[in-house]
């Protein structure tokens, strides 16, 4: 088996982690990243390999079973690579979702099963989704593939007659039986994104779940300055399966770790289709906002079907959508590295402030305020994530008394004004600057980025500096100061909360770099806690 290709980069979707994972047969539970790996994406024929006609031939031995050729659709399963300790329960929540299971048979001593479903469809759907998507039973790749038995016949010696088989089929009998978006009781899951440093959006979430069964709802929310989400299963078994599965692992490279647990509600209310909320059962929901749902509409009459809210539109509704200047929510995908920002203020906005303030979320390359129109710039940042980062914290950000917009650009690079060009200094080149927060690979700074907040964090300060210095600093050039409080271990930072976020803006703009000594330069980002 050809070892497996390790790259750095740190934004690298799960789903592309696990097929490259899965394909070579090497995913277990000890990596905490979903999304450290990259790799090209399996077309999937090595998750269905062929039949082993030996283990068939040993399994036949172990119970009565009708032969049927090979390759063609049964709906009996057969799953490979099994972990020892597997439960017949488990075997049977991979097939929940997909319809009516009827039988199980479990042979840990060659880590194999089979799981009968009620009629082919609902085994083809299973063999055809765990295709493109890997199967996984306590962390580890299982392979899901046609059996070579028509049906699966066992007698009293096996697992039908087993008390725990019986048990799992009559629960997996009950929940087939049940409307699956009423939800119930554990069918829910609230999953909290700690230290998230780079944006998560719905998409991502439902590719994740979706690994464990068919996700029917969604809803995103931020509380407490922490982005959550409430998740809903069609069954306990699935919901279950998800949370031992995903608790504690983090999304991206040593952030975003997701916290499970399961959620008060039994099933959730979706009212809108769009980036915020998802209602997988209702696909023709509306979007919420007017301009978009009308040019929906319209799309859909205009090629004689209905265009459900979202979707995911045909080439010619993304094409009609773009030229109607309409960015469809959760395409942030393929965002450049340029943002445009508009509604500034231009008596105060300079290129440098700019730099200062997106820099928080990102390294900034280079600065254009535009020569016609100074109330907006164009900022480019060293990668896509940085921009969309940006944009997910600083859109609607009010900036010297105005609420900025911020929004990604068609442009790929920010130009330099040509030789002669006139630009009155509008247009500025940070490339080299040494203020660049994450130039270094794996910075911790990455670890430290939240939302805009009233409370500043500063580092750097000097041992010499003292609390009235540094509160002083701050007053002499216009920010009042609410409270202060250095760390208790680590005098080198500290805490300050200024009245308002406006004001936090502003000081974080004009303070950071500040010297506080021959060889000390302020460092000012914004902070979760306040004092």
């Amino acid at each position: 088996m050809a070892a497996k290709q390790r790259t750095r980069s740190r934004t690298v979707l799960l789903f592309r982690h696990f097929d490259e994972q899965a394909c070579k047969g090497e995913i277990g539970r000890g990596s905490d990243e979903l999304l450290s790996q990259s790799g090209a994406v399996s077309n999937g024929s090595v998750m269905s390999p062929q039949p082993n006609h030996s283990d068939n031939n040993n399994d036949a031995k172990k119970v009565k079973l009708d032969k049927n050729q090979n390759g063609k659709p049964s709906k009996v399963i057969h799953i490979r690579n099994i972990p020892n300790e597997v439960t017949e329960a488990e075997i049977i929540h991979l097939g929940i979702p997909f319809g009516r299971v009827t039988n199980v048979l479990v042979l840990k001593g060659k880590n194999q099963a089979f799981l009968e479903m009620a009629d082919e469809v609902a085994a083809s759907t299973m063999v055809t989704y765990f295709t493109s998507c890997m199967a996984q039973l306590r962390g580890r790749a299982v392979y899901v593939q046609f059996s070579n038995h028509k049906e699966l016949k066992t007698d009293q010696t096996h697992s039908n007659a087993n008390a725990s088989a019986q048990a799992a089929l009559q629960a997996a009998s009950a929940l087939s039986g049940q409307n699956e978006t009423q939800g119930g009781p554990n069918t829910v899951l609230r999953v909290i994104i700690e230290h998230m440093v780079y944006p998560v959006t719905l998409e991502v979430l439902c590719q994740i779940f979706t690994r464990f069964g068919k996700v029917l709802k969604i809803v995103t929310f931020t509380k407490n300055n922490t982005f959550q989400a409430l998740i809903q299963y069609p069954d306990v078994v699935t919901a279950q399966a998800a949370k031992l599965s995903l608790d504690g692992q983090n999304i991206y490279n040593s952030c975003c770790t997701l916290r499970i647990e399961y959620s008060k509600l039994t099933s959730l209310n979706v009212k809108y289709n769009n980036d915020k909320s998802r209602d997988y059962t209702n696909p023709n929901l509306p979007t919420g906002d007017p301009g978009l749902d009308a040019t929906l509409a319209g799309l859909g009459a205009a090629a004689g079907m209905p265009l459900a809210g979202f979707q995911m539109p045909g080439a010619a509704a993304t094409t009609a959508l773009s030229a109607a200047g309409i960015r469809l929510a959760g395409t942030m995908g393929s965002t450049g590295c340029v943002l445009l920002v508009s509604n500034l203020n231009e008596e105060m906005v300079t290129p440098d402030a700019l730099f200062t303030l997106f820099g928080v979320y990102g390294d900034v390359q280079r600065v254009k305020i535009l020569y016609n129109k100074k109330d907006s710039a164009l900022i480019q940042m060293s990668e896509p994530h940085q921009a969309h980062l940006a944009m997910t914290h600083m859109d609607k950000l009010r900036v010297f008394g105005k609420q900025i917009r911020v929004m990604p650009s068609k442009h790929q690079t920010v130009q330099l004004p040509k030789e002669g060009q006139p630009d009155a200094g509008l247009t500025k080149d940070y490339s080299n600057s040494t203020l660049h927060r994450f130039k270094k690979p794996g910075s911790k700074n990455y670890q430290n980025i939240y939302p805009p907040s009233a409370t500043l964090h500063l580092s750097n300060i000097p041992p010499s500096v003292s609390e009235e210095e540094i509160k002083d600093a701050f007053t002499k050039n216009g920010f009042p100061v609410k409270a202060f409080k250095f760390f208790p271990k680590d005098r080198k930072m500290a805490l300050i909360q200024l009245p308002t976020m406006d004001d936090a803006v502003a000081a974080l703009i004009k303070m950071h770099n500040y010297q506080l000594s021959e060889s000390n330069h302020l460092r000012v980002s914004f902070s979760k806690s306040s004092i």
